[in-house]
């Protein structure tokens, strides 16, 4: 009995060793598994960060222009509108001034002529005939009227 001890003994330790060794490489494979699988989810934690921090920073750049847009839409709006009233009050400044215009000539047309129905004299003191022509003996001085338009701004 005591050869067939010695005997397995030395056969049951390689195994045992070998047994142990698979196991070492096992683990030490599993271990390898476990720290690329590891890796390989950390890559793919970080590729979905990105992409939402990425789809995040597009919809707040969306927002932006669209914020933008709106903002120069408004000034565009408010421009316009003060150019209308711009454009509405000196129109009436210049209608204005015309009508003004107007009845000053009006009035310098009906002053020259009262001032004419005043110095009329009979027509054959007023002008004599020679050579076929008109000569007048004196000359009416008369206010020629003035057309200017200013655009004044209130």
């Amino acid at each position: 009995m005591g050869s067939k001890c010695c005997k397995g003994g030395p056969d049951e330790d390689a195994v045992e060793r070998q047994r142990r060794q698979k196991l070492l490489l096992a683990q030490l494979h599993h271990r390898k598994r476990v720290k690329a699988a590891g890796q390989i989810q950390a890559w793919w934690r970080g590729v979905l960060v990105r992409r939402t921090l990425l789809v995040a920073a597009l919809r707040a750049w969306m927002i932006q222009c669209w914020w933008r847009t709106l903002v120069q839409r408004r000034i565009r709006q408010r421009r316009q509108a003060l150019l209308r009233v711009y454009v509405i009050q000196e129109q009436a400044t210049v209608k204005l001034q015309s009508c003004i215009r107007m009845w000053q000539c009006r009035q310098c047309y009906r002053q020259m002529c009262n001032a004419l129905c005043l110095f009329q004299v009979p027509e054959s003191s007023l002008a004599f005939q020679t050579d076929g022509f008109l000569q007048v003996q004196y000359a009416i001085p008369s206010k020629q009227p003035e057309f200017h338009i200013e655009i004044l701004s209130i």
